[in-house]
């Protein structure tokens, strides 16, 4: 190996140009004296004594200032390769450790040109939510998708689904393919948002004709999802008619997702339970709130099924009274209500 590629490894390993100066000429002696190192590296001898302090420290050198003229000695370089491999060893599992507590987000655009496509990334967003899918999609389409909504609803992910092009009134047989369902005669872009990050929008005429020279949209980031969850809330679940709502959930519950919650104890209330809530997150407008509120939940504001009473479309809060107060709690990004949720576990007083 030439001095050059030794001298690069060292710097990966922190130390300065001079440092591996220092060291490389200490080890061309194997023990020198602080003036003859200096000489040799071009440097003062004070400037040898600073560094090789330092090169002790880190186990690269022995500094023998007990004799008199003090004397810099090399660690036999197994020796150093041992340390430096048992540092790395042990710092392995750390940053393991620290890497898997959280998946990189990535900002990825994609144009897709094939309807195929398109509902073969529709049925594996479906198939790898965790806590919330929103979908629009033609009826006719939907027994391309139909068993993995099903199976996200099984695992406890909320599926609010929008049939478009079909009759409300028909018998669209859609119990357990989605947590509330609507319908709706026209026809709309298909497009879903999974775990409010990934997201995908087709026009209409791309799914309805194989040829149609439409293409797709498919984007993963957490900032762009919440407009076309906005849209989808906002422009087709108000047009659209409700048919189908799943029965409530056996409680204690807890969610991580928002919405989930809301709806769950909106359907608990109108059959005439008291549910209470205990709630994880951060007051919005006092820095030393509380980090966790828990009482009885009094009222819901919410669109998900009907009759709906938000005062606009992507609002889902809960309205907990405390022994301290009465809080609305919203769910991420709140802004309007007291308190944003990050947990929410519901149950029913005994």
């Amino acid at each position: 190996m030439d001095d050059s590629t030794l001298s690069r490894l060292l710097r990966e390993f922190g130390l300065s140009d001079k440092e591996i100066d220092i060291y490389l000429t200490v080890l061309d002696h194997g023990e020198a004296k602080a003036s003859v190192v200096a000489d040799d590296a071009g440097v003062s001898k004070r400037y040898v004594y600073s560094v090789s302090e330092e090169l002790e420290e880190r186990g690269f050198v022995s500094v023998n200032d007990h004799a008199v003229p003090t004397t810099i000695r090399a660690v036999p370089p197994q020796e150093v390769v041992d340390s430096l491999t048992e540092d790395v060893e042990r710092m392995g599992p750390a940053l393991e450790a620290r890497y898997s507590k959280a998946t990189p987000e990535t900002n990825q655009f994609e144009v897709i040109k094939s309807r195929v496509t398109v509902l073969k990334r529709v049925t594996a967003l479906v198939r790898e939510a965790t806590e919330e899918v929103s979908l629009s999609i033609p009826y006719d389409h939907l027994s391309e998708v139909e068993s993995e909504l099903r199976d996200a609803v099984e695992r406890g992910v909320l599926v609010l689904l929008v049939v478009t092009g079909t009759d409300p009134a028909d018998d669209l047989a859609l119990d357990g393919v989605a947590t509330v369902a609507r319908a709706w005669r026209e026809q709309t872009p298909t497009m879903i948002t999974a775990d409010r990050t990934r997201s995908l929008v087709a026009p209409p005429q791309m799914i309805a004709r194989s040829n149609s020279g439409e293409r797709a949209i498919a984007f993963t980031q957490r900032q762009l999802a919440p407009v076309l969850i906005g849209s989808f809330f906002g422009n087709y679940w108000p047009m659209a008619e409700e048919v189908y709502v799943a029965d409530a959930h056996d409680l204690p519950e807890t969610y991580a997702d928002f919405r989930q919650a809301v709806l769950q104890a909106t359907l608990h209330l109108r059959a005439g339970a008291e549910p209470t809530a205990t709630v994880r997150g951060r007051a919005l407008n006092a820095d030393d709130g509380p980090g966790e509120i828990s009482g009885r939940v009094v009222a819901v504001r919410q669109g998900l099924v009907e009759p709906a009473n938000n005062s606009f479309p992507v609002e889902a809060a809960l309205v907990v009274e405390t022994g301290a107060g009465r809080y609305s709690v919203g769910g991420d990004g709140a802004f309007v209500e007291d308190y944003e949720a990050e947990t929410v576990v519901l149950d029913l007083p005994e």
